[in-house]
């Protein structure tokens, strides 16, 4: 069984940073592709970021670009989302996901098949 766990959101004040963490078991990187989402209240889910190994690429969405940095360790099968200079409008559940396509063929939610749960991101100020 594919699972992921999302762990890593708190309270941070604005220009803060946090770093979210993707555990990831039951698959190996060669068959998924692993992105990030976030959710505000009253809002769709939106893609953040997504890491492929074996496109050996990594994809931001604009309103984070430069802010935020993608990773993983594949020793600890985990993927990491860096969050700098946060913002208070990155106050969200933040999502990890795995897909079998690949990053550049998956944008929504509905192109990825295995979720983790979400975590909170507040930033105040």
């Amino acid at each position: 069984e594919v699972q992921l766990q999302a762990s890593g959101g708190g309270l941070v004040q604005a220009g803060g940073s946090l770093r979210l963490s993707c555990a990831a078991s039951g698959f190996t990187f060669n068959e998924y592709d692993i992105g990030w989402f976030r959710q505000a209240p009253g809002k769709e889910r939106e893609g953040v970021s997504c890491i492929s190994s074996r496109e050996g690429n990594t994809y931001y969405a604009d309103s984070v670009k430069g802010r935020f940095t993608i990773s993983s360790d594949n020793a600890k099968n985990t993927v990491y989302l860096h969050l700098n200079s946060l913002k208070p409008e990155d106050t969200a559940v933040y999502y990890c996901a795995a897909t079998r396509q690949v990053c550049a063929v998956s944008y929504f939610p509905s192109d990825f098949g295995s979720w983790g749960q979400g975590t909170q991101v507040t930033v105040s100020s």
